[in-house]
């Protein structure tokens, strides 16, 4: 029996993707939670083989997640199961310690056999995401600059980033200016824009 958790704070998706799950002979699924913490209370509370978990979330996202599941339970294996075909997200779930990357829009049969494949230690990557992640080559950005670019992308000033980075005004223009030339853009708000498209930010 492959037990089970499922990580997705969307209530209504969350209870699809059980009832789906649990209707296979050889698939049990022993919590559903809503978020990133309640996940890894229950993958301490219970023995699990695999964690389902979408990317974001309330509190804890799927990437963070899925990190320290790889430092805290490495036996378990992860699959991602999200909306955003966003090849940085797909590059990035990897590098997290994810051994799947799926969809939502895929027909639902595949959800149960990519559970049994990252059970046994394959790696299980929809095909067409897997190539546009080829193509767009890897994610430039640092965490610093992922951070700052991330509070740009809330509206903050670069006066604002500095004092909540605890960096100088002008080191946060120098790592805006660099950003930029990372991602070819010109400005801060078509940064935000390329990154996110990409999964980068």
């Amino acid at each position: 029996m492959i037990r089970v958790v499922i990580a997705e704070d969307q209530g209504m998706v969350g209870g699809a993707l059980a009832a789906l799950l649990a209707s296979e002979a050889d698939l049990a699924v022993v919590s559903v939670t809503a978020d990133g913490f309640a996940a890894m209370a229950a993958l301490r509370a219970h023995p699990v083989e695999v964690l389902v978990t979408d990317i974001e979330m309330p509190g804890m996202g799927g990437l963070e997640l899925a990190a320290r599941v790889r430092e805290e339970f490495p036996a378990v294996r992860v699959l991602v199961l999200t909306t955003f075909a966003r090849p940085g997200y797909l590059r990035r779930a990897l590098e997290s310690g994810a051994r799947g990357y799926l969809l939502k829009d895929r027909p639902s049969a595949e959800l149960a056999g990519a559970v049994r494949q990252i059970c046994e230690g394959r790696q299980v990557v929809d095909p067409v995401l897997a190539v546009s992640a080829w193509e767009a080559g890897p994610d430039p950005l640092t965490d610093r600059e992922r951070q700052i670019l991330a509070r740009a992308a809330e509206g903050q000033s670069n006066q604002q980033i500095a004092q909540a980075t605890r960096l100088r005004e002008g080191t946060v223009k120098n790592y805006l200016s660099e950003i930029n030339s990372k991602l070819g853009t010109s400005s801060r708000s078509e940064a935000c824009a390329r990154a996110r498209a990409l999964g980068w930010l």
